[in-house]
């Protein structure tokens, strides 16, 4: 039995330090700021819940893994609530979402809110 638990510890050691490498990696190569913090929110949250499990696996049924267990549950409340914020922030610093559709917009063309401001308004 404690060699099952072993065994099942480092797995879940090994599968979030995977996650979280992946996670880094993938966070390199995404194209803009919104895929890159949903990359690394997701990681982030994967990668905390499995080492986290894997050392409260190590540590047993004691008092260690009773705090472990709450900073599990605190990590699994502030990361999605700071990603938020900092999308938020992002947003209305005005970094726009990049468009799937046309991710290379022509600079060259006016955009139909500075169209409308110069023409005087619409009637």
């Amino acid at each position: 039995m404690n060699m099952a638990l072993d065994v099942l510890s480092w797995l879940l050691l090994t599968s979030g330090g995977l996650a979280v490498l992946i996670g880094g990696i993938g966070a390199l190569r995404m194209p803009d700021l919104y895929s890159r913090m949903h990359a690394a929110s997701v990681t982030d949250s994967l990668g905390a819940i499995l080492v986290i499990a894997g050392i409260m696996l190590q540590a047993g049924l004691t008092l260690a893994s009773f705090k472990l267990g709450a900073i599990l549950l605190f990590l699994l409340l502030t990361s999605p609530t700071s990603s938020y914020a900092l999308a938020s922030a992002a947003l209305l610093a005005g970094n726009k979402p990049m468009d799937p559709i046309d991710p290379e917009p022509e600079a060259s063309q006016p955009s139909d809110a500075a169209s409308t401001s110069a023409e005087g308004g619409r009637t």
